[in-house]
């Protein structure tokens, strides 16, 4: 529905495989920089590699696979973080005709023979030590498992070794006979719930939304004359990190690799890299955000930083205003405000990035209104979408110059969405994935007279834009009734620099309660701000005291924002963050519920009864009963 009119001449439809595309750049443009690789002894130095160079180097390593018994249709799992070799491995399988099955480094035991075993690999590429200790933990339960690489121990040399007598004619004939709807991707969904699934993607479904995207927003990537860069940190495991792939490759882009997403790692490749444009999650807006934030209060320009947030958001919606032909545009007091802040602040802002940063894209989650205005305020608009594992990435995109903030978009093209009786969005389009791998229950679940049911929850309004109001297997029921959907409560909380993360609880319970973690490096600085003399122990009182209050400003902001029987009521601040480590997040950083309910079952229980209603007796049914925010500290 209002599908996306783009203008632009969309590239040609894909006629073979991915891999095509390296090759025919190379053979248009050679000395193209297609990736920058970081030096391992000078980290801000990054060498680029031209397309010649790089299709050499994919050429010998699919040499090296023929040579291993990789053939068309064999399945290859890559085990490794976002890294130079992560692109070069793919090209080659996808050269040969290979399947790759992506696996989170960081995933336990139990997940890789899972993967390994539903998606019959025959072979693995490994990172490090780490990769093969897991890999070797269940490899005996593999039997059709031939191959382990691993990438620290010069995986690419051993491969181009083995390879060094193939025919290149081999590797050609190969490459030729790869379809567009030959498989290429089997995506394993992040299971919030549940055990994860393989979506299989095609070759062409993951080249659409690329290809779309390409031709309607590739000149928004960077300033005229200019060759686009993309810092790609994303994980590769994850459909969006392939498709910041794809769109470099695809698109002529410069790119370089980031394995380490932490901010400090992350703010120094930045700069040295200097991308033109980013692609990252609300998580990583929001942390820039509370960093900048951070650092002004440090260096005593606190409250200059927040008027110049404040000018921000309220120059970027009266421009949203102004080209959504629904009010004026900034006035003209506005306007030298902006001006003035241009100057002082937002300039230093956009350098902390690497100061050519011209635009942005949001994807995983919707990004907060408020941080989107920030952004498009401070000189770079951040274009928030939509999209699935199952869709092979996007579905909706802001059309350029029609920015609807605070919504993922419209449609692209030749995609439609639907949304059911019950808020479900059901789509369809060239993107959709081929089904679910040794799952024939899931996929006859999984599509309605041809339409994919995602199983998020959203709404169309008159102009086709779409906003996103959670998951349908994530609606919280409260004993009374009430029905409240967690991801808009969570983003609002967020929005506090102390708040880390939020996951909202309350299934069956009298109210909505809350469970939140704190931002560390945030916690450090308020802690220091907040520091008051005295001994040690009423110091400690005072301050938690004061964080205490913090917090329960925070919550009472998100409530004023919604009706009473949907706030949150009671809440408890947990000592550690959901992280990959503790099997709290998965690989795409959205929130594993049944695992936080579960682990943290002791402390909801207790943060439900320690309401003074509560001790009294029987909880209330009635949520209106309940007395005021309970501030419940773990």
């Amino acid at each position: 529905m209002h599908p996306l009119e783009v203008a632009r001449q969309a590239q040609p439809s894909l006629q073979g495989g991915l891999a095509d595309s390296l090759f025919e750049t190379a053979e248009r443009d050679p000395l193209l920089p297609q990736l920058a690789r970081r030096s391992d002894t000078s980290p801000a130095h990054w060498s680029q590699v031209t397309a010649i160079e790089l299709r050499d180097e994919v050429l010998d390593v699919a040499k090296g696979f023929i040579a291993a018994g990789i053939f068309p249709g064999h399945r290859v799992a890559v085990m490794a973080r976002t890294r130079y070799e992560w692109t070069v491995l793919s090209y080659a399988l996808w050269t040969v005709g290979a399947e790759i099955v992506p696996i989170h480094p960081t995933s336990s035991h139990d997940q890789v023979a899972w993967i390994l075993r539903d998606a019959s690999c025959v072979a693995v590429v490994v990172e490090d030590e780490q990769g093969i200790m897991t890999v070797g933990s269940v490899i005996a339960s593999l039997p059709g498992l031939r191959h382990v690489w691993q990438l620290d121990s010069g995986a690419l040399r051993d491969l181009t070794e083995a390879g060094r007598d193939v025919p290149v004619t081999t590797v050609e004939s190969m490459r030729r006979i790869v379809l567009p709807d030959s498989t290429a991707v089997i995506a394993y969904t992040s299971g919030t719930t549940g055990g994860p699934k393989g979506c299989a993607l095609s070759h062409s479904s993951l080249a659409s939304p690329c290809d779309t995207l390409l031709a309607g927003w590739g000149h928004t990537v960077a300033p005229a004359g200019q060759q686009p860069a993309v810092l790609a940190f994303l994980p590769f495991s994850h459909v969006y990190g392939l498709m910041v792939q794809g769109l470099c490759m695809r698109g002529g882009f410069l790119m370089g690799h980031e394995p380490d997403p932490r901010t400090e790692r992350l703010a120094d490749a930045l700069l040295s890299f200097r991308p033109t444009y980013l692609h990252a999650v609300p998580l990583v807006f929001e942390k820039l955000f509370k960093n900048f934030l951070r650092e002004a209060e440090q260096s005593g320009r606190g409250a200059l930083f927040e008027r110049a947030v404040r000018t921000a958001r309220d120059f970027a919606a009266a421009t949203e205003r102004q080209r959504l032909g629904t009010g004026a545009g900034p006035g003209l007091d506005l306007r030298l405000q902006h001006a003035l802040y241009d100057k002082t602040v937002y300039r230093r802002l956009r350098a902390a990035l690497g100061g050519r940063v011209c635009g942005a894209a949001s994807g995983g989650s919707p990004l907060n209104r408020e941080l989107a205005l920030f952004y498009a305020g401070i000189g770079i608009p951040v274009h928030d979408g939509y999209g699935l594992t199952e869709t092979s990435g996007g579905i909706t995109a802001q059309p350029v110059g029609r920015e609807k903030l605070g919504t993922v978009g419209r449609p692209l093209p030749d995609t439609e969405i639907q949304v059911a009786q019950d808020g479900e969005l059901l789509v369809r389009g060239p993107s959709v994935f081929q089904g679910y791998v040794n799952d024939e229950e899931a996929n006859r679940a999984a599509f309605r007279n041809g339409w994919l049911a995602t199983g998020d929850l959203g709404r169309l309004d008159e102009e086709g834009y779409l906003s996103i109001t959670g998951r349908k297997e994530d609606i919280v029921v409260t004993s009374g009734g009430k029905s409240v959907a967690p991801a808009v409560l969570e983003e609002r909380l967020r929005v506090h620099p102390l708040v880390h993360q939020a996951v909202v609880v309350g299934d069956g319970r009298p109210c909505v309660g809350a469970l939140i973690t704190l931002d560390p490096a945030y916690l450090a600085h308020w802690r220091a701000l907040h520091a008051t003399p005295g001994d040690a122990q009423d110091r400690r009182l005072r301050e938690e005291n004061a964080l205490r209050e913090e917090i329960n400003r925070a919550v009472g902001a998100v409530n004023s924002t919604v009706s009473r029987s949907e706030s949150i009521r009671v809440y408890r601040v947990l000592p550690e963050a959901f992280d990959l480590a503790n099997g709290l997040l998965t690989p795409s950083m959205k929130l594993r519920r049944d695992a936080i309910t579960e682990r943290y079952a002791a402390e909801i229980e207790a943060m439900y009864h320690s309401s003074s209603r509560a001790l009294r007796g029987p909880a209330p049914v009635d949520p209106y009963s309940w007395d005021d925010t309970d501030n419940v500290f773990g």
